[in-house]
């Protein structure tokens, strides 16, 4: 039973006591005593216009100044198992951290006994030394976008993307096309991306205006061919909203593969090799990951250099890392989840990680179905039910979102995310306040593309999509989950017990909800 959804896209954990907590006092204290912390197809129109300033970027305004020029570090060819510096950035992991400098977790631990073996996230701004193995071809150092601002995450709660578009004269402020089952308008297309895939929707304003003039400039230029706006050609992706899905899903290719530690290595259009440094932050890796699919040369060294999308950002929004607040802090726990059917049910484990939203990237979540409709989108009168007490943030066609913090903003603390679930008989609506435990809807085909009858789900943390397997794995009653070598393949595992995905729920994939606890 696969999810490929590709139209629609807290409370913290419990006060015990953990290695991971006793890790950020012992960093705190290694701050105080050493001080040494581093700091769509619709109309688009296409006349010639002239841009509100002389631009140095393919399309969009300039701003008087760009941002201020901090001199690049220069990299060497380190000698193996050379330590360098690092300080450690917003939700970096060992394994990742591994993977970027060519090392092992147990090099790194070995050299930074400060830190547990079992650690989850690192605390923002915690100084490390780090056994490196050159790699060749790195990129630049240059640091694009901090990573809060990448995500739809806390820094975005305040932001009005209709009001600002409308400040413009751009041809996005009176564009228009039918997305999502409804008439929309340039602005709310942005938001409907930025919510499906949890990007931030200024960055996907700044990415417009930067390639298309979509704020600055009345009409399209003439270069740019109408079809393909964005510069990836594909007959399936046209007009403004399918090349805004396409873009966003391929910033979390990008982004989220560099958080595991996949991403180690891109080839430009030209079959140029780059290697991202590995010192940069995970959303200057999914812009140039991002870029390396449409552009080579000049073009993709001015897109990602400072004068770049970067000085359009910050025209746009001001300095970015002036406004950067960290969103994953360190040791991040999962509260307590329980499995997303009735106590005392029986279901199948059909899909193990995948992706949360999208196609690839990131591989956020898990598929249960009941077992006698595993196989095809045949009517279910079991019940999907909220993993944790919680708010009901979004309601929609096959989605629901349990809010964990109680503030009823998806954007901040912890957000399961719940996808094909029906709308007959459903039990909630956005503002109602749910148990553990409680129905909340059929699981179902409804939303996204699905090939059989089941409830697929996801969690994220101020805005950031976290990976069902690694440092901080779904956990569910106990139950971790394991990815696999593909996509939907994968285990859960409790103590010695092992449930094995399956989409047609074969012997081995069933799972059994305990009671809840009184």
């Amino acid at each position: 039973m696969r999810a490929a959804p590709r139209k629609r896209y807290g409370r913290t954990g419990d006060s015990r006591q953990c290695s991971g907590c006793r890790f950020v006092g012992a960093y705190f204290r290694v701050w105080l005593l050493g001080g040494i912390l581093l700091a769509l197809v619709g109309c688009i129109p296409t006349s010639q216009s002239v841009p509100l300033a002389a631009s140095p970027t393919p399309a969009g305004l300039a701003p008087p100044m760009g941002p201020t020029a901090t001199p690049l570090p220069e990299r060497m060819q380190y000698e193996p198992g050379q330590r360098v510096e690092y300080v450690a950035q917003t939700g970096d992991t060992l394994p990742a951290l591994a993977a970027r400098f060519n090392t092992t977790v147990e090099e790194i631990l070995e050299a930074n006994p400060v830190i547990p073996v079992d650690a989850t996230t690192m605390p923002p701004g915690l100084p490390m030394q780090i056994p490196i193995y050159y790699r060749p071809f790195w990129g630049s150092p240059f640091q694009i976008l901090p990573d809060s601002l990448f995500v739809d995450g806390p820094a975005q709660v305040d932001f009005d993307t209709q009001a600002f578009v409308e400040q413009y004269p751009g041809w996005l402020r009176g564009y228009r096309d039918y997305v999502g089952g409804e008439r929309r308008n340039g602005a709310e297309i942005i938001d409907y991306v930025a919510t499906n895939f949890s990007i931030s929707p200024r960055l996907l304003l700044a990415l417009l205006e930067y390639q298309t003039g979509a704020l600055s400039q009345a009409s399209l230029p003439a270069h740019i061919d109408p079809r393909y706006p964005l510069g990836y050609e594909e007959r399936f992706h046209r007009g403004v909203y399918l090349p805004l899905v396409w873009a966003a899903n391929t910033l979390n290719n990008g982004y989220y593969r560099w958080r595991k530690g996949e991403l180690t290595t891109m080839e430009l259009l030209d079959g140029t090799i780059e290697n991202p440094d590995p010192w940069l932050n995970a959303a200057s890796v999914a812009l140039r990951y991002y870029y390396a699919q449409i552009y080579s040369g000049v073009e993709y060294q001015r897109a990602t250099g400072p004068q770049g999308f970067a000085q359009t950002y910050a025209t746009l929004f001001g300095d970015p890392w002036a406004a950067d607040q960290p969103h994953i802090p360190g040791s991040l726990q999962q509260p307590f989840l329980r499995l997303p059917f009735e106590a005392r049910k029986t279901w199948a484990h059909t899909g193990g990680p995948h992706t949360g939203w999208g196609d690839g990237e990131p591989r956020a979540a898990l598929d249960f179905a009941p077992p006698g409709v595993a196989g095809g989108c045949t009517r279910s009168n079991e019940w999907a039910t909220a993993v944790a007490d919680g708010v009901i943030t979004r309601s929609e066609t096959g989605i629901i979102e349990l809010d964990l913090d109680g503030d009823a903003d998806s954007r901040t603390g912890w957000v399961v995310f719940y996808l094909h679930v029906e709308s007959r008989e459903r039990r909630v609506q956005v503002g109602d306040v749910v148990s553990v435990g409680e129905p909340v809807a059929h699981p179902s085909c409804e939303g996204g593309t699905s090939s059989g009858t089941h409830v697929h789900i996801a969690r994220k943390y101020n805005g950031e999509w976290i990976l069902a397997s690694g440092p901080l794995a779904f956990n569910l009653d106990g139950w971790t989950a394991h990815e696999g070598e593909e996509l939907y393949q994968g285990v859960l595992t409790r103590f010695s017990d092992v449930v094995i995905a399956s989409p047609n729920a074969r012997q081995g994939s069933f799972i059994t909800a305990p009671e809840l606890e009184p």
